[in-house]
C-alpha cells in the first residue's frame, strides 16, 4: 500500500508564501508522476501542477503560473509546493497524488491520494 502525506498547510496572509510538501512511503518514487490538486468548499477538485519522474517536465495550470513552483526530491521521496504571492481565492485543501507514467491534469488519472492539507489565505 502506498501511503502518500501531506504537510506545511496553514494560514497566511494575502501576498505572502508557504511550502507545502508530500511524503510518499514506497517507491520506486522516482517511478511516479506526482501532481498537486486542490479543492475549495462547494467546487470540484481542480488541477494545480504536475511533475514527471524525473522532475524534468512540469505543468502548471495557468492560475499558478509565476506564482507556485514544484520540485521533488527523489532521494526524500518528497515532493515539494511553494506557493508564492498567495491570494484568497487560493484558498483549499490541497492534495498530492501519484499515477504511473506521465503527468497527468485529470484527478481519475492518478492512482494514489494523500489526505489534503489546509491552506487558507484570508481576504
Amino acid at each position: 500500500q502506498v501511503q502518500l502525506v501531506e504537510s506545511g498547510g496553514g494560514l497566511v496572509q494575502a501576498g505572502g508564501s508557504l511550502r507545502i510538501s508530500c511524503a510518499v512511503s514506497r517507491g520506486p518514487f522516482s517511478n511516479y508522476a506526482m501532481g498537486w490538486f486542490r479543492q475549495a468548499p462547494g467546487n470540484e477538485r481542480e488541477f494545480v501542477v504536475g511533475i514527471s519522474g524525473s522532475g524534468v517536465r512540469t505543468n502548471y495550470a495557468d492560475f499558478v503560473k509565476g506564482r507556485f513552483t514544484i520540485s521533488r526530491d527523489n532521494a526524500k521521496n518528497t515532493v515539494y509546493l511553494q506557493m508564492n504571492s498567495l491570494k484568497p481565492e487560493d484558498t483549499a485543501v490541497y492534495y498530492c497524488a501519484a499515477r504511473f507514467g506521465v503527468i497527468a491534469t485529470v484527478a481519475g488519472s492518478y492512482d494514489y491520494w494523500g489526505q489534503g492539507t489546509q491552506v487558507t489565505v484570508p481576504s
